[in-house]
């Protein structure tokens, strides 16, 4: 179980800072589509360990905010955190319910 917990971290983690990067990119001007991946990437990861799924909201969500911040004092970004944990934690209920049927 903690084998696990570790992997979902790390995989939070880089996507996380992937769709970061793609997002603060110079030609990328889609915040939808950074949405969806940042709410998929914390969905994942909140099935994959449905334990502590607050935790995985934060390592994969946080990343966006604190570059565009860093970049442009932009702190309208913190928003991107409403999808990674609503992600996170509609994938830590999923594992859970799905559990309960088997």
């Amino acid at each position: 179980m903690k084998a696990r917990w570790i992997i979902s971290l790390v995989v939070s983690i880089v996507l996380g800072l992937i769709i970061a990067k793609i997002d603060t990119g110079p030609h990328w001007d889609d915040a939808g589509i950074s949405m969806i991946m940042i709410f998929s990437a914390a969905l994942l990861c909140g099935y994959l360990s449905p334990s502590k799924p607050w935790i995985v909201a934060l390592t994969c969500g946080i990343w966006i905010p604190l570059f565009n911040i860093l970049r442009s004092s932009n702190y309208g970004s913190f928003l991107a955190l409403v999808p990674a944990f609503i992600g996170a934690f509609l994938g830590s209920f999923l594992k859970s319910t799905l559990s309960r049927l088997n």
